[in-house]
Order: C-alpha cells, then structure tokens, then sequence
C-alpha cells in the first residue's frame, strides 16, 4: 500500500493500532514514549520503536514538540501511519530530523489501508510512503 507522505523516511516495527485518537501533549511522556493519558484505553503502552497506527490524532499544537522530544530521548515511534493528515506531527518529525537527524517517517493511508494492519504486525515504511506488512 502506498500512503500520502507527511514526512518522509523510512522505518521499520511492530504495529500499535490505537483503539482511540491520542494526543501526544499531555497524553505521551516524552522521556519514556508511554501512553499517559489516564483515559486513553492503551494507557502505559509504549511507543518506543514501535509503528503508531491511528485513524485520527487529537490534538494540540504542542503535540510537535512532545514528538520531537521523545525523538531526542530515544523513546519516539518508528513511524507513525494515520487516516487523516495531521501536519502538527509532521511538523515535530521535520524538527526531530533537523534537530536530532533522525527520521519519523509521517504517513496518512486510505482508511481501508490502515484498517488492514493487525496489531503486532511488522510493518516496514520505505521512502516515498511505500507500506509492507511482514
């Protein structure tokens, strides 16, 4: 599957299928990756490494900078694939890579792409947005 890149790079990881919206202001720890929003059904899971998969984010401008900073404690997702485009993330993923020079790939994929990740799938990003599963 090929998704619009937001921003680009490539990654590879276990698939996180989020069952809700998240923000990552207020609702990541930046020096952990961890889910800390108390009402978030995934709570304490982390992101670290993993490709973050969710159909919409709910958000704050300052999501971009949480992003950013869990690229510099080396606690951010490897990827972060979404059904609706959301340039606050790309936004922090273009800052991490100025920054830190490292690359969280940025993608929004066809709802019926994303919907056909399962869970803990290993999932590779290629450069352009291409989307592998195994």
């Amino acid at each position: 599957m090929k998704g619009m890149v937001l921003a680009d790079g490539a990654a590879r990881g276990q698939a996180l299928v989020l069952d809700e919206p998240l923000s990552f202001w207020g609702g990541v720890d930046p020096a952990s990756g961890a889910i800390i929003d108390v009402r978030h059904p995934q709570l304490g899971i982390s992101l670290k490494g993993r490709v973050l998969v969710m159909s919409s984010v709910r958000g704050s401008s300052s999501s971009s900078s949480v992003l950013a900073e869990t690229v510099r404690a080396g606690c951010a997702p490897a990827a972060i694939l979404l059904g609706e485009p959301d340039l606050i993330l790309a936004v922090g993923a273009a800052v991490a890579e100025e920054l830190y020079g490292i690359r969280v790939p940025v993608l929004q994929l066809q709802l019926a792409d994303l919907g056909a990740i399962p869970g803990g799938a290993a999932v590779s990003i290629g450069e352009g947005g291409e989307v592998t599963l195994g």
